[in-house]
């Protein structure tokens, strides 16, 4: 059998080392030549602009999630009658140990990171795979005892196999229409996290996500409700973090110096424990792990203050569903935000009632500005515009907030480029207004002199 594997980024290569492993005839294609220079040696390879002959011979199709569906390799292969496959789907089927699939429009990563570093406290092999540390077709047989894989729309649009042992679905929000085509077919998507599961299996949800709690009702397997308010007092659950500690299914267990955290990430943390448990993680391992989180760079973090004004960055907030989550966590928000809209609904950043100025940027920034008739708006061409004028309009109690709910692809690379030069530019405004105005005085100690 000859597989096409279409594009040579991360997952591309990784699922053209697996089929080289395998033994395996493969072509890589890629519309750029040098991302092919160090292709596997044991592949041929096809670059340039798309010509359906490469279709020739080929029996399988591998999708990188940077080909849409309706692009036009995908389209000649349906039309062909060729099976499409993600990266996911190609490794799944040679796993030799049990899977924690992680999916959300928001959350996934941070649920991911922690439930692997919870069953890797308790002394199991658990391997963080997918869009979070490696391509999960580098997961070696014999390697590891859990692959805890974080998984998006764009994987689960062509997985058939996936059967994962535990299944996480954290939220949907609109998002990601222009790779879709549609928010039903995102959805329907995102609900293939748990098509497989068998009465031996866990779903693990949200309680408090109305689209989550929507996909557990028409999902099989055994449920395990999470929340980031108070859990419930009985073996239904919801479990989650109480004052003193967590409520999982089997019982309650106390965390030393509990963490000060908001809903999002007190549901987080709640999921990542509750799944890390059912695959083996000693509880008071998971209780560690809870005691010391902390938020990651780029996902509210505190950047500086001055004058009782803090400035956050929120950069990993690319949906409006991610936005909205920050801006309630702070009573006085001035808001940053923009990008590129994505065919999303992004005026509830426009309507919360705690937003009392914004400064719009990028691709939509005229669209932001033109929604918000009531709200007071300013509109800047860069970053180093829009951090000045924050901070023009910020006043004592005020949380200066980059969430921009959109990518950010107009302007940055990525979301860590967006939030790093939000950072140096935030960094060199407090630098030269402290400058500004010199060192603090000194209090008299009324000493003659």
């Amino acid at each position: 059998m000859r597989t096409l594997v279409l594009g040579a980024g991360i997952s591309g290569r990784a699922a053209s080392r697996l089929l080289g492993r395998l033994g395996m005839e493969h072509r890589i294609y890629d519309r750029r030549a040098d991302a092919l220079e160090d292709a596997h040696p044991g592949a041929e390879t096809a670059c340039g602009e798309w010509d359906p002959s490469v279709l020739a011979g080929v029996s399988l199709v591998v999708a990188s999630p940077g080909f849409m569906p309706h692009l036009a390799p995908l389209t000649d292969a349906r039309a062909a009658g060729i099976p499409i496959w993600s990266e996911v789907e190609l490794a799944a089927r040679h796993l030799d140990c049990p899977v924690i699939a992680i999916t959300g429009t928001n959350g996934k990563t941070t649920v991911c990171r922690q439930t692997t570093e919870m069953l890797q406290e308790s002394g199991v092999r658990a391997v963080a795979a997918g869009n979070i540390g490696v391509p999960i077709s580098d997961v070696l047989p014999g390697s590891c005892d859990v692959v805890v894989l974080e998984i998006s729309s764009f994987q689960l649009h062509y997985t058939y196999s996936l059967a994962p042992r535990v299944s996480v679905f954290m939220n949907v929000a609109d998002d990601h229409v222009d790779w879709h085509r549609s928010l039903v077919a995102y959805r329907l998507a995102k609900g293939r996290i748990s098509r497989h599961l068998t009465d031996e299996d866990l779903l693990v949800y949200d309680r408090g996500d109305a689209g989550a709690v929507a996909h557990a009702l028409g999902s099989p397997g055994r449920k395990a409700p999470v929340t980031g308010s108070e859990p419930g007092p009985g073996p239904e659950g919801p479990f989650g973090l109480s004052g003193d500690g967590l409520v999982l299914p089997d019982g309650p267990v106390p965390v030393r110096d509990m963490p000060d955290l908001d809903y999002s990430f007190r549901v987080n943390l709640a999921a990542s424990a509750v799944a890390a448990v059912e695959l083996g993680a000693d509880p008071a391992a998971v209780a560690r792990v809870v005691s010391r989180f902390r938020h990651r760079h780029h996902r509210r973090t505190v950047v500086g203050s001055l004058g009782d004004v803090t400035w956050v960055d929120d950069s990993k907030a690319t949906n409006p569903h991610a936005a909205m989550a920050a801006i309630r966590s702070y009573p006085s928000v001035v808001l940053i935000a923009g990008g590129v809209r994505k065919g999303l609904d992004l005026s509830p950043l426009v309507r919360a009632p705690n937003v009392r100025y914004m400064v719009a940027i990028g691709e939509c920034g005229p669209d932001l500005v033109e929604m918000a008739p009531d709200m007071p708006t300013a509109l800047a061409g860069s970053m180093e515009e829009a951090v000045r004028m924050a901070s023009d309009q910020a006043r004592a109690g005020d949380t200066v907030l980059l969430s921009p709910g959109t990518t950010g692809f107009d302007m940055f690379t990525c979301y860590e480029h967006r939030g790093n030069v939000f950072i140096r530019h935030v960094d060199e405004y407090l630098g030269r207004v402290r400058a500004e105005r010199g060192p603090p005085a000194q209090a008299s100690t009324g000493a003659a002199e």
